[in-house]
C-alpha cells in the first residue's frame, strides 16, 4: 500500500492505517522526543500524546504543505518543547544528580548519532558548519530561537534568517 493511500485511510479514521503509521514512524518520533526531553518515561508519554494528535488532526495534513514525515516530526517536536516548558518538567530538572549532567554533556556532543537516528546525517553533512549548529540547536535540542541566539552569541534576527536559509538548503539537498 502506498503512503498516500495510507494517509487517506488515516484521515478517514481507519484504525489499521493508524496502526501501520505508528509502526512506520514511532521509533523515529520517539528518538526526536527523547533527544529533547532526555527522559525515557516522559518521552514515551509525549509519544502517546503525539500519536493521539496525529489521529485527531489527521484531516489537517495536506500533501501540498509538505511531506507527511515532516508534519509528524513538527507535531512531535512541538509537543516535546511544550513539555520542557511545563512547570512539572522544570521542577523535576531542578533535582537532578551530577550523573544526569554527565549524560546531558554526552548527549550534547552526540549530534551525529541524533542525525543518524532519523536518517538525515548524509544530508546535514553537506551543509555548512553554521547550518549544522543552527539545525542542531533548533530541531534536535529543542532550543527556542532566542536560546539559540544566546548560545551562539548571534542576534535573534540572524538566527531566524540563518534558520530559514539552512532549511531551504536542506530542502534543496533532499530534492536532488
Amino acid at each position: 500500500m502506498q503512503l498516500s493511500e495510507l494517509i487517506l485511510q488515516l484521515q478517514q479514521k481507519n484504525e489499521k492505517a493508524f496502526e501501520r503509521i505508528y509502526e512506520m514512524y514511532s521509533e523515529n518520533v520517539f528518538g526526536i522526543i527523547y533527544t529533547i526531553l532526555k527522559d525515557e518515561t516522559l518521552a514515551e508519554e509525549v509519544l502517546q500524546d503525539v500519536f493521539v494528535k496525529i489521529w485527531n488532526n489527521s484531516s489537517s495534513y495536506s500533501e501540498k504543505k509538505g511531506r507527511f514525515f515532516t508534519w509528524i516530526l513538527n507535531i512531535a517536536r512541538n509537543a516535546a518543547i511544550d513539555k520542557t516548558r511545563s512547570t512539572a518538567f522544570k521542577n523535576t530538572k531542578q533535582n537532578q544528580t551530577t550523573d544526569n549532567f554527565v549524560d546531558i554533556l554526552e548527549q550534547k556532543s552526540n549530534f551525529s548519532n541524533k542525525m543518524d537516528a532519523i536518517g538525515i546525517k548524509k544530508y546535514i553533512d553537506i551543509l555548512e558548519p553554521i547550518c549544522k549548529k543552527v539545525i542542531d540547536l533548533l530541531f534536535f535540542k529543542g532550543y527556542t530561537q532566542k536560546e539559540a541566539s544566546e548560545e551562539l552569541d548571534i542576534p535573534i534576527g540572524t538566527i531566524k534568517t540563518r534558520n530559514r536559509i539552512c532549511i531551504n538548503k536542506l530542502r534543496e539537498v533532499l530534492a536532488e
